[in-house]
């Protein structure tokens, strides 16, 4: 009755509806069709996150194996300090006022050029 007064047929209706119905059917492909998609994005997750991760953790092994009594270095806290003595997880670095400060060496961020610290006072 309503679809009369706007002046549409009883055809024109059944097929639009048969139209919709039909368009909204999932497409057929599943898996394969979102194979490269997956693919892609392990790359980009390694190459983005992975990747730089594992050679800053390499970088830091290199920087701990190197280091040395006598060494010039700054801390993550921004403290620079020569080497005084080394123990497996520890360092003992004295600051450019005498200070002794005992941390692991893990807080270790860089190694300075050797007489940085006489340039500094």
């Amino acid at each position: 009755m309503f679809l009369e007064l706007l002046g549409i047929s009883d055809a024109l209706a059944e097929a639009t509806t048969v139209a919709t119905t039909t368009a909204s059917a999932p497409q057929g492909g599943g898996f394969l069709s979102m194979l490269p998609m997956l693919v892609i994005f392990i790359a980009v997750f390694y190459f983005l996150l992975v990747r730089p991760q594992t050679k800053r953790a390499k970088e830091q092994r290199s920087l701990m194996d190197a280091l040395a009594v006598g060494d010039e270095v700054v801390t993550s806290g921004g403290i620079i300090g020569k080497m005084v003595k080394l123990k497996d997880n520890q360092a003992l670095i004295t600051t450019a006022n005498g200070t002794e400060l005992l941390m692991q060496k893990n807080a270790i961020v860089s190694i300075l050029p050797k007489g940085s610290m006489d340039n500094m006072k």
